[in-house]
């Protein structure tokens, strides 16, 4: 595991033992390299594979397990996310944000509209597209509060909001 200044215990959650979101680049990012061996050997769940994979920056890797597991289950949504964030790590931005878009508008009014919405913002932000994070994380830090969800989903929210002011204050 690297060594990461200040350490990691204020990272948000990114729902994965051992994977936090980086609060500077709101990507996820592994800080505990023996966490996510365990919780990949107690998982049955092929997405948190998939997860780990496109954490690890293998997107080819991935993509190969999405495969397999969407056959299985063609419409599962969180399925479906994971195709997206292929896409973006595989530096393909503008798909990757062009496929939430898509899942936004399906998902809009429901409980997963706020996740929809984070990444989506988590793919604006990478896309250099700051206006846009901000309005889908502002949004999202809405959805959750109204949806009294989660401490730690508000708090992630929160740190994405943020951040993604704090650049585009920056840039003007």
């Amino acid at each position: 595991m690297p060594f990461i200044p200040g350490g990691t215990s204020d990272w948000p959650d990114a729902g994965l033992p051992g994977i936090r979101i980086n609060p500077d680049s709101l990507v996820p990012q592994i800080v505990d390299d023996e966490a996510v061996a365990a919780a990949l050997a107690a998982s049955t769940d092929p997405g948190d594979l998939i997860f780990v994979r496109l954490v690890e920056g293998h997107p080819a890797e991935a993509a190969e397990l999405l495969a397999e597991a969407r056959y299985n289950d063609p419409a599962a949504l969180r399925l479906r996310i994971f195709e997206a964030d292929v896409l973006r790590v595989s530096h393909r931005v503008d798909r990757a944000v062009e496929l939430f878009r898509q899942l936004l508008a399906e998902t809009r009014g429901t409980p997963d509209e706020a996740d929809i919405r984070q990444l989506l913002g988590r793919s604006y932000f990478a896309s250099g597209n700051i206006a846009a994070a901000v309005d889908n994380f502002a949004k999202e830090l809405d959805l959750r509060v109204s949806g009294s969800a989660d401490a730690a989903l508000i708090y992630a929210s929160t740190v994405a909001l943020q951040r993604a002011r704090d650049v585009l204050d920056r840039a003007s």
